[in-house]
């Protein structure tokens, strides 16, 4: 018979082999959280501090309350938890409180039956995944555009060319009155040349990649905005010194960086509005691959880049077909800025997310970073 001295010694040699939660939850590449019986925040990876934007200290101070409302579906989805004893799950789940904002997540809570109480929830954009469904068929989108810019420049642009030099010989042997006739129909012809010419850009030309310094890209495009078309906007910029270079084409991701501050100080500058801001934010979160159209190519996308605005928000109707094609909400726009962002990014190996609401829109964009292979074959 073991004595209990010995029984006690050899639980206690158990209790040693067997691994550490904490360290279990820390290899998980998915945001894991653990709640008390209290709902205090007992323990949090990092990749949920980079989910939920707090570090891990800071959420030692908290309880779920202070994170989200008490009428969240969160808080019912942890009670079920609890009596029922199993494993339960919840999809789209939004979060819109002044510490965090997510949209669209799917959440797993499951007891642990060692400590009696405490709910282990893990978190997941489900956002993302919609997000990536959506962007392959902005990209059939995209392809249509090409297949129809060609069409254009064929059918279209060679009359075009002939239309504008009759004009332009009419305008020299006409009056006054009908000379202004004539620069209408130059004016309109050379209008309708330039909507060929930047739908011909949707082409699908392979990229050549180097690595770019992400942050000078943005340093860049903020210098051209706060010297052009934002003179009057407040730049905010939260940069995470560490990043590696991004895998792409600078000119390219300065085209995408343009077009989305552009579109941002439009927003923040309509109407009057007071205070117009834009934030730029970059950080680095794990977990995340995509693959490379038109190869067997995998690519991580770790590399985060945000572009906020405290504008009005994009339409409820317009969000959903925010990246297609000749989708706008301005009254003198052509709709193909945002359809050919959707495209460079995607071309990248990317993939760019949207989170609108008033006072605040995001556009995030998830990008691969330069590898030690791809730096190998560039040096």
């Amino acid at each position: 018979m073991i004595n209990p001295v010995t029984r006690a010694a050899i639980a206690l040699r158990e209790r040693r082999r067997a691994p550490d939660p904490s360290q279990i939850l820390s290899a998980l590449p998915v945001p894991a959280v653990l709640l008390d019986p209290e709902n205090r925040f007992r323990y949090v990876n990092h990749a949920a501090e980079q989910f939920l934007g707090i570090s891990a200290s800071g959420l030692s101070q908290l309880r779920l309350r202070d994170l989200v409302p008490d009428d969240n579906p969160l808080f019912l989805l942890v009670d079920q938890v609890r009596k029922s004893g199993a494993t339960v799950s919840d999809h789209d789940l939004s979060v819109d409180s002044p510490r965090f904002t997510r949209q669209g997540m799917t959440v797993q809570g499951s007891p642990l039956p060692e400590e009696p109480g405490a709910v282990l929830l893990v978190l997941q954009n489900a956002s993302a995944a919609r997000a990536l469904d959506r962007q392959l068929a902005f990209r059939g989108a995209a392809r249509s555009v090409t297949g129809m810019a060609a069409i254009l420049a064929h059918e279209v642009k060679n009359p075009l060319s002939g239309i504008r030099g009759a004009a332009q010989l009419l305008e020299t042997s006409v009056d006054a009155r009908d000379r202004e006739l004539t620069v209408l129909i130059r004016d309109e012809a050379d209008r309708i040349r330039d909507l060929v010419d930047r739908m011909e850009i949707f082409g699908e030309k392979p990229i050549m990649r180097t690595a770019v310094n992400i942050h000078r890209v943005l340093e860049h495009v903020r210098k051209l905005a706060q010297s052009g078309f934002a003179p009057h906007v407040r730049f905010h910029e939260m940069y995470d010194p560490s990043l590696p270079p991004v895998w792409g084409n600078r000119d390219q991701l300065v085209q995408v960086i343009l077009n989305l501050v552009k579109n941002a100080a439009e927003a923040v500058t309509q109407d009057g509005q007071p205070n117009p801001e834009i934030t730029l934010i970059t950080g680095y979160q794990h977990g995340m691959r995509l693959a490379v159209p038109g190869t067997s190519t995998r690519l991580d996308v770790p590399l985060l880049v945000v572009v906020r605005d405290n504008g009005p928000g994009i339409p409820e109707d317009i969000r959903p077909h925010l990246f297609e094609p000749f989708v706008t909400s301005k009254a003198t726009g052509s709709g193909l800025g945002l359809a050919l962002v959707a495209k460079i990014v995607g071309d990248h190996g990317g993939l760019i997310e949207v989170d609108s609401r008033p006072g605040r829109t995001e556009f995030r964009l998830h990008l691969p970073v330069l590898t030690d292979e791809e730096a190998d074959l560039g040096a």
